[in-house]
C-alpha cells in the first residue's frame, strides 16, 4: 500500500507530514517506557523482519497481490509506540534506498501504514485480551483479529486522504469499495503472518512479547478427583536464550528477503491494482530515488534477476536492522540517562 508521489496533493501531503512528525515525536517518548535491555535489540530485528516479509507479495484474487503492513505485528511484539517507530524506519529505508513509496508522500505512508495500523491493531488487541482467557492461545487469536482489522482500516484512511487531496477526478465510492474490498482479503494474509510470528515467539520466549506481559496461567491441583485453581503461576519459561532468538530471527529475515522473495507474486498490490483500474495512477510522478542503485529491489548492473533481487533484499535487511537498532538503542540510552537524573 505504498503511496507514490503525485497521488495526493501538496497541502494534504504536508499536513500528513506534520501528523507523522508529531506521532513519531510522541512515539519516541512513549518507546522509552516500552524498551528495556531485552526488547530494545528485538525492536531493531522486528523492523528488519517487517522489511523482509514486505518483499513477499502473496496472490489475493483477480490478478492482485498483497503484502504485510506490519503495524499489528510490531505493536504486539514490542509495544505500540515502538511499533510506530519500527514501521516508520522500514518506510524510510524503502523510500530512500528502494524507491518504494514517494518521498513527498512519506507523511501519507507513515500516517496510513505505521500510525493507523498500529493504533487500530493494538486497540483491538488490548480489547480482546481483556475479555479472553489469559492464555497463549488467546494472545495468538487476538493477534490474528487485530491484524485482520488493521489492513482495511488503513485502506479506509487512504480513501479519506484521497477524498481530501486526490489529484484525479474519480468516483470516491468506487475507490472506497475497491480499496476496502481487496484489503479485507489482504488482511487475512496479514493476520496469518502476524499470528504465526507472534505464536512462534510466544512458544520460545513469551516474556519477549510486549502484548503477553503479565500473561498468567492458573496452576491446577487435583483435589478429591477434581481440578481446582491454585496460586497463579507466570507462564513464561525461558528455554531459549535471547541471543538465539535474535540470531534466529535475523537468519529468517535474511532467508526471506534474500531467497524466498524471488518467488513472491509479481501481480500489482491492492493499491496499485485499484489505482490502475480507477485511473488514479494517471498523476503518479517518477520517484526522486528512481536512480538509486537499489531501486525496485534490485542491484544495478547485476544481470541475474535472482541474484540482483536477493542481494537487494539482504542489503535492505542489513541496513534496516542497523538503522532500527541504532534508533532504539539511542531511545533506551536516553531512558537510562533520564532515570539516573531522576
Amino acid at each position: 500500500m505504498h503511496v507514490p508521489d503525485g497521488f495526493i496533493d501538496a497541502p494534504i501531503s504536508a499536513a500528513t507530514g506534520v501528523v507523522a512528525a508529531g506521532a513519531i515525536a510522541v512515539s519516541l517518548r512513549g518507546a522509552r517506557r516500552e524498551l528495556d535491555e531485552r526488547t530494545a535489540p528485538l525492536a531493531g530485528l522486528v523492523a528488519a523482519f517487517i522489511f523482509a516479509v514486505q518483499m513477499l507479495n502473496f496472490p489475493v484474487a483477480a490478478g492482485t497481490s498483497g503484502h504485510l503492513l506490519g503495524g499489528a505485528l510490531a505493536a504486539i511484539l514490542v509495544g505500540p509506540y515502538t511499533g510506530v517507530l519500527c514501521v516508520s524506519v522500514v518506510l524510510l529505508m524503502q523510500g530512500i534506498l528502494f524507491a518504494d513509496g514517494g518521498l513527498t508522500a512519506l507523511g501519507v505512508n507513515i500516517t496510513d501504514m505505521a500510525i493507523t495500523t498500529t493504533v487500530v491493531a493494538y486497540a483491538v488487541f488490548r480489547g480482546l485480551v481483556k475479555i479472553l482467557p489469559r492464555t497463549r492461545r488467546s494472545i495468538t487469536a487476538a493477534s490474528f483479529t487485530a491484524a485482520l482489522l488493521s489492513v482495511p482500516a488503513a485502506a479506509l484512511v487512504f480513501t479519506l486522504l484521497y477524498s481530501l487531496g486526490g489529484t484525479t477526478d474519480v468516483s470516491l465510492g468506487k475507490v472506497a469499495t475497491a480499496m476496502i474490498g481487496v484489503h479485507v482479503l489482504i488482511g487475512i494474509g496479514e493476520a496469518a503472518i502476524t499470528a504465526l510470528t507472534v505464536g512462534a515467539v510466544i512458544a520460545v520466549r513469551p516474556d519477549l512479547v510486549y502484548g503477553a506481559r503479565g500473561l498468567e496461567q492458573r496452576l491446577k491441583l487435583r483435589v478429591n478427583g477434581e481440578l481446582v485453581d491454585a496460586a497463579p503461576q507466570l507462564a513464561p519459561v525461558r528455554s531459549t536464550s535471547h541471543r538465539k532468538v535474535w540470531l534466529t530471527g535475523l537468519a529468517a529475515s535474511l532467508l526471506l528477503a534474500g531467497f524466498v522473495s524471488f518467488y513472491a507474486s509479481s501481480n500489482p498490490d491492492g493499491l496499485e491494482k485499484v489505482a490502475a483500474d480507477q485511473g488514479i495512477d494517471r498523476t503518479a510522478k517518477e520517484h526522486a530515488s528512481a536512480d538509486s542503485p537499489l531501486a525496485d529491489y534490485g542491484v544495478r548492473d547485476v544481470e541475474d534477476a535472482r541474484l540482483s533481487g536477493g542481494l537487494a533484499g539482504v542489503i535492505g535487511v542489513g541496513v534496516t536492522v542497523v538503522a532500527g537498532s541504532g534508533v532504539f538503542w539511542a531511545v533506551r540510552k536516553r531512558r537510562n540517562t533520564a532515570s539516573q537524573a531522576a
